[in-house]
């Protein structure tokens, strides 16, 4: 031994034979499983001494220390390599930090892979289900800065309304004139997540009662055809059409009354059937497009009594950055089908939400040094 190994304490001289056998009998142990045994309690003790406060304290700096950064898995264990630091767990080590790490958990947006798998609602009848939502918010015009947004679920007839404020009062009247028009629906759907976009929204409130045309009157593909022709079985005719139609058409109908007769017979028996193959269209369409959107999402499952995080899709902060839009942690009391998670608070009461807007929180929970019995340590003489 040299001057400096014969310092070392018993333990550590008795890890110094080993070293030593392995490195004389190396041509022997070479490609072979090698078996070390020994009856040193305190080298049994370094053997299978697991150094993790060591450990983890480096993770935390290399992290969210302050020359971290909070980078990914990868990047944290680079650090640590770069420090010249290695311990056989340490991705795994990393992983399971940044998995558990309170901070890390609340950043971020949701992706298209975070939503979950497309339910088609499969409408028989027009006008039983509508979708309705605000677009918002706008800069000013006239007042208003608000869109309220009804789309008919079958037929895809659209109505808007230019609305000062997005507050129940104004939704209330907005669906007592559409029940008054098209009848009372079976349900209706709201999934306040659309966003409206023009080239010039200086005036958008003067053109949107024009706007609403140009949906009714383009051809759809889900329902193969335009949702007005659907609703009233004709084609519209638009401005330039009625100029140098018009006349044609009233008297054509005033001095054919028969003729007229038949024909509206034979379109009232032509809307039942494009109804049917409307129907049939948007079912095909559906199908397609839930294969390929859920093709891309991840395979996300909640059970009760999961923790999870929020995403607040309704906060607005200047920088997107600096605040995070995750809330909570809620425990889940309730899955129901098609995607509805059921949230529990303490102090408050449950709400559901969709399981988009969720993704599950890890509690970060630090391993317990193991402390040895010290009375089982032979003493350095």
């Amino acid at each position: 031994m040299t001057e400096a190994e014969s310092d070392y304490t018993t333990t550590e001289k008795e890890i110094l034979a080993v070293v030593y056998a392995f490195e004389k009998f190396r041509s022997y142990l070479i490609m072979n499983k090698s078996i070390v045994y020994t009856d040193h309690s305190a080298l049994k003790y370094l053997f299978a001494k697991k150094d993790s406060k060591e450990s983890i304290d480096i993770l935390k700096a290399c992290h969210y220390g302050p020359t971290g950064g909070h980078h990914s898995t990868n990047y944290t264990a680079k650090k640590v390599f770069d420090l010249g630091f290695y311990w056989p767990t340490i991705y795994r080590d990393a992983q399971d930090l940044v998995k558990n790490y309170d901070v890390c958990q609340r950043q971020g947006k949701i992706s298209q892979r975070d939503e979950m798998p497309q339910n088609s609602i499969q409408v028989c009848e027009i006008f039983d289900i509508w979708g309705i939502d605000f677009m918002d918010p706008f800069s000013s015009s006239r007042g208003n800065k608000y869109i309220l947004l009804a789309v008919d679920y079958l037929s895809k007839w659209v109505e808007a309304k230019a609305l000062p404020t997005n507050d129940a009062r104004v939704v209330c009247k907005f669906l007592k004139n559409l029940f008054a028009r098209f009848g009372t629906p079976r349900a209706i759907i709201s999934d306040r997540e659309t966003h409206f976009l023009g080239e010039n929204r200086a005036s958008w409130s003067y053109k949107l009662d024009d706007a609403p045309w140009a949906f009714r009157t383009a051809y759809k593909t889900p329902i193969g055809c335009t949702p007005y022709k659907l609703v009233y079985e004709k084609v519209c005719h638009l401005l330039i059409e009625l100029e140098h139609k018009a006349y044609w058409a009233l008297k054509y109908a005033n001095f054919y009354l028969q003729t007229t007769g038949d024909h509206r017979k034979v379109q009232l028996n032509e809307l039942n059937e494009l109804c049917d193959q409307a129907y049939v269209n948007s079912l095909i369409y559906k199908e397609k497009t839930k294969r390929l959107h859920d093709s891309k999402i991840i395979d996300r499952v909640f059970n009760i009594g999961d923790r999870v995080l929020l995403f607040n899709s309704r906060l607005k902060i200047f920088s997107g950055k600096l605040k995070s839009r995750w809330f909570g942690p809620f425990t889940i009391s309730h899955v129901f089908p098609y995607g509805t998670v059921e949230l529990s608070q303490p102090d408050g009461p449950n709400f559901k939400v969709n399981g988009h807007r969720l993704k599950h929180y890890f509690r970060e929970d630090v391993p317990k040094m193991v402390v040895p019995n010290l009375q089982t340590f032979p003493k350095d003489h």
